[in-house]
């Protein structure tokens, strides 16, 4: 029954573009280009890139400033739209709801589960907070138990768990190497393969 699925996608490098990789373009400092598809440890990423922050004194405001000129992927609310219309769509990212709300706004304010930042008055990054322990796999499971059948897609390493413990899954606009190194993983690059995709498993 099409009313029991839940399609659970990642949001930046598949709907949006990655946020860190233009905050380094906009603030010169190539080394916050790491990602997730580089950097499977998500607490050690977090940590390198705040500690990129405090060196060069810059805070969520300076962030946000970069995040509000990014908007999403050609295409991406179309699909999303036309998703919605179908079925619930969830999105499980990793970000942080102070760097997502302004480009829910722009794909029409999409369910997210998403972390938090631990800002300091004066808009230091200080630490941050996870909703959950591998909070992808942890919310597919969840949404499961409570009798849901999941389909999952992500581009990076911390998508893996909720695509592998998804019915169906997909890899969306990947890496080569995470290509490779799960060849069983249907992968795309257009909208509208991915959606025949979670249409055919619907």
């Amino acid at each position: 029954m099409a009313d029991m699925n839940i399609v659970c996608l990642d949001m930046e490098g598949v709907l949006v573009p990655e946020i860190w990789i233009a905050f380094a373009e906009a603030s010169g400092i190539p080394e916050l280009r790491k990602t997730t598809r580089d950097e499977p440890d998500y607490d050690k990423l977090m940590q390198y890139r705040l500690a990129i922050l405090k060196e060069h004194n810059l805070g969520l405001k300076e962030i946000q400033a970069t995040i509000a000129t990014i908007d999403p992927m050609e295409g991406a609310k179309e699909f999303l739209d036309e998703l919605r219309s179908l079925t619930q769509v969830i999105i499980l990212s990793d970000t942080f709801t102070q760097f997502a709300m302004p480009l829910m706004k722009k794909l029409g304010y999409p369910t997210i589960f998403c972390n938090t930042l631990e800002v300091a008055d004066n808009g230091e990054i200080v630490g941050y907070r996870m909703r959950c322990e591998k909070s992808k796999y942890t919310t597919v499971k969840a949404l499961q138990s409570i009798g849901f059948e999941t389909i999952a897609s992500g581009d990076s390493f911390n998508d893996l768990g909720m695509i592998q413990a998804s019915k169906a899954g997909f890899l969306f606009k990947s890496t080569d190497k995470i290509k490779a190194d799960y060849p069983e993983i249907p992968a795309f690059e257009e909208y509208s393969e991915l959606l025949d995709a979670i249409k055919k498993v619907l």
